[in-house]
């Protein structure tokens, strides 16, 4: 008996120690909440929202020099990045057989040509004889007919002639602007062969001191773009650099892919340095909207939620009831984009506050309506784990 009541005793005695030692933890843990959460204080500032999406960077003029004749190329001018002028020689073909069907032409001018003297001359002779009355009006007519139609296929072979002069010059692969060649997709010795479709053989980009990003920006952001917006934008190649450009069309023609829809926007910018190539790809911001001297929640703090509701406490009578939050309803502002809610440190404890936001960029939003005002300090974040081990949960909130 004696064994059971001492080992009643220890029980007692621990279940006693057990309970103050958890009383005092939570009295301690609750008596400082600027140790246990991060804090930060409301202030004023501005705000700009933007939209982003990617692009690709390209010549405003991109030529693709073809070829009106076949043949294998015989001499190659220029190569890669080399500079051009309008009118200069990129390549030759081999013009043998071009070069024989002009000579072909042109003596087959020559030959039509004296058929035609010999007509005049007929038809002169008949003239004359008919004056005399020695021929027929039948047989000067034909005269006639045969001096007209020698003369009509002299001018066929004329027009042979020149075409099959024109096609030897083709053979010479001229540059029609000023600029820089971008890519070369023939060799020496290689065949080409012009078809209903003009085979591509050198691209040239005419000015790379002007430059265009064609961007596809998603169907929810379009609405807020507008022609003459300023541009700012990265490339992989200048990580620590930023470029401006403008926004210079917005293509009416949508893109459907997975059920997405997206839309082209042209950005126009300037390249004096010309160290922003074709085809690299640009990230592109727009700003669509901006607040000066807009008071600024962080965007942690909307997204900070604790653990146990409140931090350990029952929440005020004010905000438990979930009611609507200040300035919502007939007097909300048109511009704002949502509501959220925040936790703010009032006499030891926290307090849930309801906000209604505006416009963000991503790690501050601006406050339109509720009771947030300069100076308060909101929770955005736990520095060590909530009572029984189980840290504050902090997830994405729309708002």
């Amino acid at each position: 008996m004696k064994i059971s009541a001492r080992k009643s005793l220890l029980i007692v005695v621990a279940g006693a120690l057990a309970a103050g030692a958890f009383w005092w933890y939570r009295q301690s843990s609750g008596e400082s909440l600027e140790q246990r959460y991060k804090l930060q204080t409301i202030e004023r500032g501005d705000v700009t929202q933007t939209v982003s999406a990617n692009g690709t960077l390209n010549p405003i003029v991109l030529v693709n020099v073809g070829t009106q004749v076949s043949g294998t190329v015989t001499r190659l001018y220029v190569d890669f990045n080399d500079k051009v002028e309008k009118g200069q020689a990129l390549l030759e073909l081999d013009d043998r057989l071009l070069a024989a069907q002009a000579r072909q032409s042109a003596a087959n001018v020559v030959n039509v040509a004296a058929a035609v003297d010999l007509a005049r001359a007929n038809e002169a002779r008949m003239q004359a004889l008919f004056k005399q009355e020695y021929v027929s009006r039948q047989e000067l007519e034909q005269a006639v007919q045969a001096r007209r139609s020698s003369e009509a296929q002299l001018a066929q072979a004329r027009a042979a002639a020149e075409k099959d002069e024109v096609n030897l010059h083709y053979t010479t692969i001229r540059s029609p602007v000023s600029g820089v060649v971008v890519d070369r997709v023939v060799d020496l010795g290689q065949t080409v062969a012009a078809s209903l479709q003009t085979p591509t053989l050198i691209k040239i980009a005419q000015d790379l001191s002007e430059m265009r990003i064609d961007s596809s920006f998603a169907e929810a952001d379009i609405g807020k773009i507008r022609e003459g917006q300023k541009v700012r934008f990265t490339v992989d190649a200048f990580p620590n650099r930023s470029f401006q450009g403008e926004v210079q069309q917005i293509r009416l023609n949508p893109t459907t892919q997975q059920n997405v829809v997206t839309y082209n926007v042209r950005v126009s910018l300037s390249n004096p340095e010309h160290i922003l190539l074709p085809g690299m790809t640009a990230y592109v911001s727009i700003g669509v909207a901006s607040r000066h001297d807009a008071l600024l929640v962080p965007n942690a703090a909307l997204r900070f939620k604790p653990a146990d509701g409140n931090g350990g406490r029952p929440p005020p009578a004010a905000a438990a009831g979930g009611g609507r939050p200040p300035g919502e309803g007939a007097g909300r502002r048109r511009d704002a984009t949502g509501s959220g809610t925040v936790y703010r440190v009032e006499q030891g404890e926290l307090k849930p506050v309801s906000v209604q936001l505006g416009i963000t960029d991503n790690r501050n939003t601006e406050v339109v309506g509720g009771e947030l005002k300069v100076g308060d300090t909101v929770v955005v974040g736990e520095n060590v784990a909530a009572p029984g081990g189980k840290p504050s949960s902090v997830g994405m909130r729309l708002f």
